[in-house]
């Protein structure tokens, strides 16, 4: 039996060369994002671990969330939870919707809106005081 399969490095540059549209985007951003949170998601076990090795070492640590970077990094994190549940939630229309298919790029369009609306004042809120 003979697999249909590209060979690995071909996979790799079409999904990084097709030019699908807005799905083909939102497909791709919204695999980047979930591998974010999951990133995020690692580093705040690894961080909880800490406590059990007392809260000295705790605090310690901590340090790495008051950079500047850090700040950066957590408006990043708001974004990619953001998108991603978004994201998400377009793909279930898609699939359990009927006739929703044809409304992708509407659908990834309102969603990208809804993003920045609410990433205004959540980028806003958390770096405040970080140029001042």
């Amino acid at each position: 039996m003979t697999t249909l399969r590209a060979p690995r490095s071909n996979r790799v540059s079409n999904v990084l060369t097709y030019r699908g549209g807005a799905g083909h985007w939102s497909w791709l951003l919204h695999r980047l994002t979930g591998l974010g949170v999951v990133l995020f998601l690692a580093l705040h076990v690894v961080n909880i671990w800490l406590v059990g090795l007392g809260r000295e070492t705790f605090e310690r640590f901590l340090f790495v969330y008051r950079t500047p970077a850090a700040r950066f990094l957590e408006v990043f994190l708001i974004f990619a939870v953001l998108f991603h549940a978004l994201s998400g939630a377009r793909v279930l229309l898609v699939d359990l919707v009927p006739g929703m298919a044809r409304r992708q790029r509407t659908l990834v369009i309102v969603g990208v809106v809804i993003v920045l609306v609410l990433m205004v004042p959540a980028a806003w809120a958390t770096l405040d005081g970080l140029f001042r």
